[in-house]
């Protein structure tokens, strides 16, 4: 009589992620990113890019690449916000992943960074709402524009926890590589598209991780190339309105903090903001631009997400789906 044949082994479990790239004016970085993809040691479901209304052939580039990207290509500049808005919303309809994998075009992603972020993901004993990598400047120097810190206040549970894993526990997390349950994205929503730049990570984060599970990953790494090495501090200019009005917007008008931490924020805020006002080359623009800021901040709130990405050629009903099921989810 024969021997029984042996069970063949069940699979594991692969988890579904879509990456979510945001393009604007810089080809040639895009089709790095684009090339780094295509070499991650976990196979991704797809790949959404998002043409900010380039004028450069950034569309043309990811149209063409091997990698087989899902285009979407606006007819304005919706800025970072309103293309992480788009191009999740995008990805959702599209393909339904399990998780979407969020950066600019200037992130260039490590072969393993994805299967370290899904590693720690899989490993953590709970549900683990996003993750974010170690963020490094083109020299492997950590940058300060995408460095997190532990979070504050976290249990003695978390930190043995995330340790376990190789992980830190974070309130926060930065677009320079972002991987999100999208269970978390139809519970509490998309990006504010009317953030445009700046804050539009740190609120959408905040949000996410107010009651939800973050991590910051460092042996998931990803360079980010921008020009130079620098934090958010270094003289922004006339762009110093959009730190001013979304970091009020975020402070009064979103659900991301607790009471508790719209008080320390906004102290933090200002001593930041005073750090930046002194080391600016031009003050008068800073003082315009703060000040048309805090205005607009005070007494304009963000308009809704699909009356921002209306006519931007957006598929509307793709971000009104997400956007009608927050919080019901």
């Amino acid at each position: 009589m024969p021997a029984p044949e042996s069970p063949s082994p069940t699979p594991e479990h692969e988890v579904s992620v879509v990456a979510v790239v945001v393009a604007y004016n810089r080809r040639d970085l895009l089709k790095e990113a684009l090339d780094a993809l295509a070499l991650q040691s976990h196979r991704l479901a797809g790949v959404v890019v998002v043409d900010n209304r380039s004028d450069d052939d950034s569309e043309v580039v990811a149209s063409e690449h091997p990698i087989g990207a899902e285009v979407l290509s606006l007819s304005r500049n919706t800025g970072g916000a309103g293309g992480f808005a788009a191009g999740i919303a995008h990805a959702l309809s599209v393909f339904d992943p399990e998780c979407v994998w969020l950066m600019d075009d200037d992130t260039i992603p490590t072969p393993t960074a994805l299967e370290e972020l899904i590693r720690a993901r899989e490993e953590y004993p709970e549900p683990v709402a996003l993750l974010g990598s170690r963020v490094v400047w083109h020299d492997g120097r950590d940058h300060p524009m995408n460095t997190p810190r532990r979070r504050p206040g976290a249990t003695g549970d978390e930190i043995k926890d995330s340790v376990a894993v190789g992980a830190v526990p974070v309130r926060s997390s930065s677009f320079v590589s972002m991987l999100v349950d999208t269970r978390a994205v139809r519970f509490h929503g998309l990006p504010v598209a009317d953030y445009f730049i700046w804050n539009d990570d740190f609120e959408f984060s905040c949000r996410l991780l107010r009651r939800g599970i973050g991590l910051y990953v460092p042996t998931s790494v990803v360079e980010h190339r921008t020009k130079v090495f620098g934090s958010t501090d270094v003289d922004p200019g006339e762009r110093f309105y959009f730190e001013v009005r979304n970091k009020v917007w975020m402070l009064t008008r979103s659900p991301s903090l607790s009471p508790e931490e719209r008080i320390l924020y906004t102290g933090s805020s200002l001593r930041r903001w005073g750090r930046t006002f002194a080391g600016s080359s031009n003050r008068e623009v800073l003082r315009k631009a703060g000040l048309k800021g805090l205005r607009d901040g005070i007494f304009r709130a963000p308009r809704p997400t699909v009356r921002v990405l209306d006519g931007a050629g957006v598929p509307t009903d793709e971000v009104h789906d997400i956007e009608s099921g927050a919080g019901r989810a």
